[in-house]
């Protein structure tokens, strides 16, 4: 399975210390997660949707990268209340029980947010990001009159 990720260049690992301090929709401080797209254009409206609307002063290093799974993720239910969000999300990351788990995107529903926990022993084969630079500006600009 391919899966998707927007990120700054210093964030590229795969190894969940982001949410681990402040948390994640999906996850509660403390625990380890590195989130994932089905989709390309959901990793880039992911971010872009906690971007202030004045893209003049955001920073220039983002890579739009992606890499191959194999694994099927496992479904978990979409709910909208935040709390009960951490709580499946903790349950599933303790469980242990697989390497990813999919939720409806709540940005785009026609696409999964799919998480992975980097703790699971199949994480030590997924493979680095494939990347390239993504800039905002550039892609958010109408183009030129001719």
């Amino acid at each position: 399975m391919k899966l998707w990720r927007l990120t700054r260049a210093p964030f590229l690992a795969l190894d969940g210390s982001g949410p681990v301090k402040h948390g994640a929709r999906w996850v509660s401080p403390g625990r380890p997660v590195v989130n994932f797209a089905s989709e390309p254009g959901l990793a880039v409206l992911v971010v872009l949707r906690y971007l202030p609307r004045d893209l003049s002063g955001i920073d220039d290093d983002y890579l739009l990268g992606w890499t191959e799974i194999d694994a099927v993720p496992e479904r978990l239910p979409f709910v909208s209340d935040r709390a009960d969000k951490r709580r499946i999300g903790d349950d599933w990351l303790a469980s242990g029980r697989s390497l990813l788990a999919a939720v409806r995107s709540a940005v785009l529903p026609e696409a999964d947010v799919v998480m992975m926990n980097p703790a699971h022993p199949d994480a030590a084969h997924v493979p680095p990001l494939v990347t390239r630079p993504f800039e905002f500006r550039a892609t958010l600009s109408l183009p030129p009159d001719p």
